[in-house]
């Protein structure tokens, strides 16, 4: 059993903890991961301690010294957990006792591990934020790119997983990436609310000395101090947020994967995925999987659990902090882990997968022109409503008579629709059909080719946001 003397809280109880209550309690085996942070925030912590007059100059440089040594040993992967770490702020300091000795215990003057965490998780997660922004965006530049380069493949647009119009291949990738787009600019909109100081807030009152929050402020580069106390150190809309963005990502990724998972197979044969990013099966050798393609699928699964357990924690809680908000960080930590994969992955197939511009062209057939029948009609003076209805008899003759739609005789279709006359022959043209859609937005050469700039054009004004917080030097 751990002897309560070396605890931060230590002082009010005796005796020892129970083994089993020790490894419940602990989250060091995975909070470790913000080590870095927790040294930033108490660098900074330590030079608004020295302003309120709580440290000497001496002490300080000492604290900054040891807090720089501790940060070399976890580096250098040198760092040893002991028995009794609770956590990696505990850990931190009590190796800074080691290094520095009593000095170190003024660290944690007017300071709580209910405001350090918060400050970690929010320093951590702001240059997560600025990692994932990146590798979106080479995912979407991988995408614009590719859109750009077969912008004159045609292949079949599905509605309802039925063939229902011809366009671009360029515009079904770049469908995806306007997705993504949404997405960087979500997690940029996060960002803002994930750069507010909650340092200086102690467990739930404030602090009672003068420590200038506002210098904390400029030494972490927030952008903003937090309002209340209270709030700061309970909440976790942040983290809540993050999960919810990490869920809807993962969701247009899935969607992505399971469109090229279809378009892989053998029914389909429209792309095929590079051996890099596939995998064989152990019976059978001419099997090739696009595991790749089913695991961003299953991550999305993965982290939509993650987001509605951790919301199932935080509807239960009263006021301020409580314990149960130790489940923030592995929820945070694997969604994150597992966000970050399914970018990259997905970044790999774009990059590398090929096409067959030929099966994607055969997959076109006449029937997906009945719309552009109705258009023919429209062209004529005819109403929508009545244009519709009789393409569909045009459609239903064609079944009838067993021929492609394109194969209806001039009678057959004058026979529908008197305005019909020989140019009709113009419509059964795929390409001429495609190039219609000429507006905003639509799937037209001129459109896609739009859309590409604008995507160009929005990548370069989105780079991530990175901070650099100020050097650990003494005053």
């Amino acid at each position: 059993m751990t002897a309560e003397g070396s605890k931060l809280w230590g002082g009010r109880f005796v005796g020892a903890t129970d083994p089993v209550m020790e490894r419940f309690n602990t989250s060091v085996a995975y909070d470790q991961r913000m080590w870095d942070a927790d040294l930033t925030g108490s660098r900074a912590y330590v030079k608004a301690l020295r302003r309120a007059g709580l440290v000497s100059t001496e002490e300080m440089g000492a604290i900054l010294r040891g807090l720089d040594q501790v940060g070399e040993e976890w580096r250098k992967g040198a760092f040893v957990l002991r028995d009794g770490d609770e956590d990696i702020h505990t850990a931190n300091e009590r190796r800074l006792k080691e290094l520095i000795g009593t000095a170190a215990g003024k660290l944690h003057t007017g300071r709580s591990r209910n405001d350090q965490v918060v400050t970690d998780m929010r320093l951590w997660l702001r240059d997560a934020v600025a990692t994932l922004t990146g590798d979106a965006l080479v995912l979407i530049s991988a995408m614009v790119e590719r859109a750009a380069a077969e912008i004159d493949v045609l292949f079949p647009g599905y509605t309802h997983m039925q063939r229902a119009q011809p366009i671009r291949w360029s515009h079904w990738i770049l469908s995806h990436a306007v997705a993504l787009q949404r997405d960087v600019e979500r997690l940029q909109e996060i960002r803002k609310r994930v750069n507010i100081l909650p340092l200086g807030s102690g467990a739930v009152a404030g602090t009672p000395f003068a420590i200038d929050r506002e210098l904390l402020r400029k030494e972490l580069c927030f952008d903003d101090v937090s309002l209340n106390s209270m709030d700061a150190t309970g909440q976790r809309d942040f983290v809540a947020e993050f999960l919810f963005w990490a869920s809807l990502c993962a969701t247009h990724l899935s969607k992505m994967a399971e469109d090229l998972l279809l378009y892989s197979t053998k029914e389909f044969s429209f792309v095929s995925l590079s051996d890099a990013y596939s995998t064989g099966s152990s019976l059978m050798p001419q099997k090739k999987n696009a595991d790749s393609l089913e695991l961003i699928r299953s991550k999305a699964g993965r982290i939509f659990g993650r987001c509605t357990g951790f919301m199932m924690t935080l509807k239960g809680l009263p006021s301020s902090y409580n314990k149960d908000l130790q489940e923030d960080k592995e929820a945070m930590f694997d969604c994150y882990d597992s966000i970050l994969a399914v970018l990259q992955v997905a970044a790999g197939v774009v990059s590398t997968l090929k096409i067959n511009p030929g099966a994607m062209e055969a997959a076109l057939s006449p029937d997906m022109l009945a719309t552009d029948l109705a258009y023919y009609l429209v062209r004529k003076g005819v109403a929508f409503r009545d244009a519709h209805g009789l393409a569909g008899k045009a459609v239903f003759t064609a079944e009838s008579k067993n021929v492609p739609l394109n194969q209806l005789t001039l009678e057959d279709l004058r026979g529908i629709s008197p305005l019909v006359e020989s140019d009709v022959a113009s419509v059964w043209d795929y390409a001429a059909s495609v190039e219609q859609y000429a507006a905003a937005g639509g799937t037209a050469e001129s459109s896609v080719r739009a859309q590409v700039q604008q995507l160009r054009a929005w990548m370069a004004r989105h780079k991530p946001q990175t901070q650099t917080v100020k050097s650990a030097d003494a005053e």
